[in-house]
């Protein structure tokens, strides 16, 4: 795809794919959407591989009851598409219900391809 309005759209609807599948509990949806090499930061400073994150989602360490992804942009370069945005929503993290209201990156890579989430960042908007 060379067409920046088509990987731009292509790069918002698996933002918004991503952020269903771990609302929807479909950790297995989110996993195919994520590159093996994943580095999910958290607003907490915590950061988890593919395989830690998935073991929280799926043990129940982190549930999530809503969200909200307003993306401000995009941009391409090359084979990274960089997404800049918030994350606001309710979770409950080791059994504690919280209020994100973050702003947020991720990284795309697109390999073979496919794009992938590579990276995600999200820092605390302060109140």
């Amino acid at each position: 795809m060379k067409n920046h309005n088509a990987v731009e759209e292509l790069i918002r609807e698996l933002e918004n794919k991503r952020y269903e599948a771990i609302v929807a509990g479909d950790f297995y949806a989110f996993k195919a959407l994520a590159h093996p090499d994943l580095s999910y930061a958290h607003s907490t400073g915590v950061v988890d591989t593919l395989e830690s994150y998935l073991d929280k989602c799926l043990g129940g360490f982190y549930v999530y009851h809503h969200i909200e992804n307003p993306i401000e942009s995009i941009k391409v370069i090359g084979d990274i598409a960089l997404v800049f945005g918030e994350m606001n929503g309710e979770i409950t993290a080791g059994g504690v219900r919280k209020t994100l209201r973050n702003k947020a990156l991720a990284v795309w890579e697109q390999r073979d391809g496919e794009w992938k989430l590579l990276a995600y960042q999200p820092t605390p908007i302060p109140t």
